[in-house]
């Protein structure tokens, strides 16, 4: 396959992008994901693949991460020894690859003192770019206080932190037996934005580079509704609007026609970053995904895909550097 000329100013850094490993995926089928999330299937992984789908479409680096369900399944101690597992197979990754792979390390919320733990070795020992959160563990939502010192530590190290969405409490009962990235994942960000919203924390952890993935989910579209109820509830807070304007959004999922200028419109486009979602979004999916983002127009402006490669290189300039 030939690839396709980009410019150097116009090649992305993937900010979602997932990886498996064997012994990950085994652990969560033998503790009861065996259709993850109500999806039919495990996905596969293999970091050529990867590569190959990054150089055909001009992706320079990839932020590799474990997706939902997270790496918690219920104990501690069993937690942290797979939580060290999959960043310690992420870090490698990154060595083996250096330039085309960054990496987010998982945390074993909610066990607060085991993430606290994994939180220094990973940025301190593997150098990790950051870390990934799921929006709940155990319907428990970030905003709970107990979280508190995980935040504090990552405000203080300015640490950009992926939320990444996962089932709701009782999904088995909302999501109509659909696979709940469907309906529920936009829907689980909504949630987690607000419930940071509502308990101060975005605020209050003001160094953390929160980055929220498919286009912040509805939160264009509902913002104005949880400002109105903000307004009333916790009056002392900046309102929800500029609250976001501080947030980073990916364009994964469905970025044109309309999720990426629902964003534009509601919160600006200095903090969109590209997000391809693989490898739980297939390959064919992710053509069609940054096939719509180079089609779609921005008169009188740089494209959006040059727009992206910007932002992305502004939040995570040592991935740049490496590339």
């Amino acid at each position: 396959m030939t690839e396709k000329p980009f410019d150097d100013v116009d090649r992305l850094v993937d900010v979602h992008a997932h990886f498996l490993t064997p012994a990950y995926v085994e652990a969560a089928q033998a503790a009861g994901h065996q259709a993850p999330d109500g999806m039919p299937w495990w996905p596969g992984w293999e970091a050529d693949e990867h590569l190959e789908l990054m150089d055909k479409w001009g992706i320079e680096a990839s932020l590799l991460s474990v997706s939902s369900p997270g790496t918690h399944f219920g104990d501690d101690a069993a937690a942290r020894r797979l939580t060290r597992e999959v960043n310690d197979a992420g870090a490698e990754l990154r060595r083996a690859h250096p330039g085309r792979f960054g990496h987010l390390a998982s945390l074993p919320l909610p066990d607060v003192d085991g993430a606290l733990t994994e939180l220094v070795h990973a940025l301190d020992e593997l150098d990790c770019d950051g870390v990934i959160v799921e929006t709940n563990v155990g319907g428990r939502y970030l905003g709970d206080a107990e979280f508190a010192p995980v935040w504090e530590e990552l405000s203080r190290r300015r640490t950009p932190v992926l939320v990444h969405p996962t089932s709701p409490p009782h999904a088995e009962t909302i999501a109509l037996g659909r696979p709940r990235p469907m309906l529920e994942f936009p829907f689980e960000t909504v949630r987690a934005v607000s419930d940071l919203v509502f308990t101060g924390a975005f605020q209050r952890y003001a160094g953390i580079q929160w980055i929220f993935t498919h286009g912040g989910g509805p939160l264009p579209l509902l913002a104005d509704r949880i400002e109105l109820f903000r307004s009333v509830l916790a009056p002392d807070g900046d309102p929800v609007t500029d609250q976001a304007r501080n947030l980073w959004f990916d364009m994964a999922g469905t970025p044109f026609p309309n999720q990426v200028p629902a964003v534009e419109h509601a919160f600006g486009t200095e903090r969109l970053l590209y997000g391809s979602d693989y490898c739980w979004t297939p390959s064919f999916a992710v053509d069609a995904q940054l096939a719509a983002i180079d089609a779609a127009d921005r008169p009188g402006e740089e494209t959006w895909r040059a727009l992206a490669a910007r932002n992305g290189t502004r939040l995570f300039p040592r991935v740049a550097r490496r590339s």
